[in-house]
């Protein structure tokens, strides 16, 4: 485990070299966001211990394995913790895989897994966690949504956006780690949501996997472009 801190309220937290969760300060507690593959939950809580606050706050960005896998154990460990995720990744944390009729109907993709854990609060997009303000950013996956701290314009985005073997949009792939591409649900929707989070007022973009950017806009367009060339051409 690799724990770093990014400005003065993100941490970031990696296991083998290129899955993350982050840890957000806010107050006298810890927002986390996303709880890495199963057998994390050490690595989550010992992180905590490091910066010397207590995780007040569990919340999830999509529920793919790799996001939600040490759930069930983390939420166990803080029973007095806020669990926070949307109406569609409980669908998905059930076992409810199937499309609703408003979504493309493209193949889901990606390791969906099951878990136990109920929210003790559902959000939308435009509500608050915290600091952070949640932002709808499907494509990924139909339940994926992003975060947004408007104290100083960080963004964690889940896998809308990878920079782990090259910055991309959701779909392109990088073949030094392609596994976020091969998880992709719906490219189309992948390249809107880009263009949607590109368009906040960003100072630095922190991802599911790869390195935390700072200044992110330039390589954020660099993709953006990528990605329309791929899905006009």
């Amino acid at each position: 485990m690799k724990l770093t801190q990014h400005g003065e309220n993100l941490w970031q937290i990696t296991r083998f070299y290129a899955f993350n969760c982050y840890l957000v300060r806010d107050g006298n507690g810890l927002t986390l966001i996303d709880t890495n593959m199963e057998g994390s939950a050490a690595d989550i809580l010992k992180a905590a211990q490091t910066i010397r606050q207590p995780i007040t706050r569990i919340t999830l960005t999509h529920a793919h394995g790799d996001h939600v896998g040490s759930l069930d154990e983390v939420a166990a460990q803080l029973p007095d913790a806020e669990v926070t995720f949307t109406a569609r990744t409980a669908e998905f944390l059930q076992g409810k895989l199937e499309l609703h009729p408003d979504e493309p109907q493209s193949k889901l993709r990606g390791g969906f897994v099951n878990r136990m854990t109920q929210a003790t609060r559902l959000i939308s997009p435009g509500e608050m966690v915290g600091s952070l303000r949640v932002v709808a950013a499907p494509g990924h996956t139909p339940d994926h949504i992003a975060f947004y701290d408007e104290r100083d314009g960080t963004l964690i985005a889940g896998d809308a956006f990878q920079t782990q073997a090259g910055t991309a949009v959701a779909g392109i792939t990088r073949w030094l780690f392609p596994f976020p591409a091969m998880a992709t649900w719906h490219l189309p929707t992948a390249l809107v949501t880009a263009v949607t989070l590109r368009n906040l007022n960003l100072t630095r973009l922190a991802v599911g996997h790869g390195r935390v950017l700072e200044n992110p806009a330039s390589q954020m367009d660099k993709a953006i472009r990528e990605a329309e060339a791929k899905v006009n051409g």
